[in-house]
């Protein structure tokens, strides 16, 4: 296990080390000069672009450009944004906590929807609650984010008044009013997630209580409740949670299009807007967090296998 554990680690600093040298290449891909965007189109004079470039450090080779902001990032330093003159640090900090609040949020609807109809769906299969279960599932999926957050807010924040149409309340502000004005945003980001839980869930469990030990249980005239709990929830987990690390970095990633409809100053807005304006600096900041979150949430759920399956055992040479 411990072999296991080092050699994943070992792949996660390659990985992340790809993605920053992906990162750093692909934002400078993007059509525009920043020096021109930030003088504007009368500023921008050659002689006015050369000397914002030469301050910005963009007259540099891209080899040259790329190691020093990697050492940068090292020292936990990832330099100041173009537009606002501001840390990045200090950016990211006002920002990221916003975003994984609505994460967390979603992440908790998601669950709490997700298990108690995957569950029903499996222990009553082909009944009117396993087809009410799999049509949420499937309506889940295939409604755009985006639309539902829209449709919650004519409905639930316009109509009837009961939640803020947007913003952000931080929670050790005002827990309640925090509360509220997280539900709507969290709903539209955690429904989809839910529906994809769902689905595996029941399939997981589908595919467990057809086991040999499951049958065995029953026959030794164990509750039923208590074969679907102690057995098949506890092993139909693992595809769930297979599926559960995956979306999770999603999570993050679909938050950005829920945050532009509920005005949620997340790391989403702040990351479209240092797309629009060329900010290179947060564009590559935000970037390899998300994507080093990311990793580190796979490597997690690797190491949960075992705690939801003690038959599992990861030797030398296992990915």
């Amino acid at each position: 296990m411990r072999e296991y554990v080092v050699g994943r680690l070992a792949q996660m600093l390659l990985v992340v080390g790809l993605m920053s040298v992906i990162v750093f290449a692909i934002i400078r891909l993007i059509p525009g000069d920043p020096a021109v965007v930030l003088l504007g189109p009368e500023g921008a004079s050659p002689e006015a672009v050369r000397a914002l470039r030469q301050d910005l450090g963009l007259d540099q080779p891209l080899a040259v450009q790329y190691v020093r902001w990697l050492e940068r990032v090292l020292r936990g330093d990832f330099g100041k944004s173009f537009m606002s003159k501001m840390p990045v640090s200090f950016l990211l900090k006002k920002s990221l906590p916003a975003t994984l609040h609505l994460a967390a949020a979603a992440l908790l609807i998601a669950l709490v929807i997700s298990i108690p109809t995957g569950i029903l769906a499996a222990v009553r299969p082909r009944s009117w609650i396993d087809n009410l279960c799999t049509s949420f599932a499937l309506a889940g999926v295939a409604l755009p984010g985006f639309w539902l957050g829209i449709m919650l807010v004519l409905i639930f924040a316009v109509g009837l008044g009961w939640f803020p149409t947007s913003g952000y309340v931080p929670l050790d502000e005002d827990a309640a009013a925090s509360a509220r004005s997280v539900v709507l945003p969290a709903l539209a980001l955690g429904v989809s997630l839910a529906a994809a839980l769902s689905r595996f869930l029941r399939t997981g469990m589908l595919d467990v209580l057809g086991q040999d030990y499951v049958r065995t249980a029953r026959a030794k005239g164990l509750k039923e409740r208590r074969v679907v709990f102690r057995h098949a929830v506890r092993n139909g987990l693992l595809s769930v949670v297979t599926v559960l690390g995956l979306q999770i970095g999603q999570l993050i990633g679909g938050s950005i299009v829920i945050e532009q409809v509920f005005n949620w100053p997340g790391i989403g807005r702040l990351i479209l807007s240092a797309i629009q304006f060329r900010d290179y600096s947060i564009v590559q900041a935000v970037v390899l967090i998300v994507a080093t979150g990311y990793v580190v949430i796979n490597f997690v759920v690797d190491l949960l296998y075992v705690v939801l399956d003690p038959r599992i055992r990861y030797a030398r040479g296992m990915a």
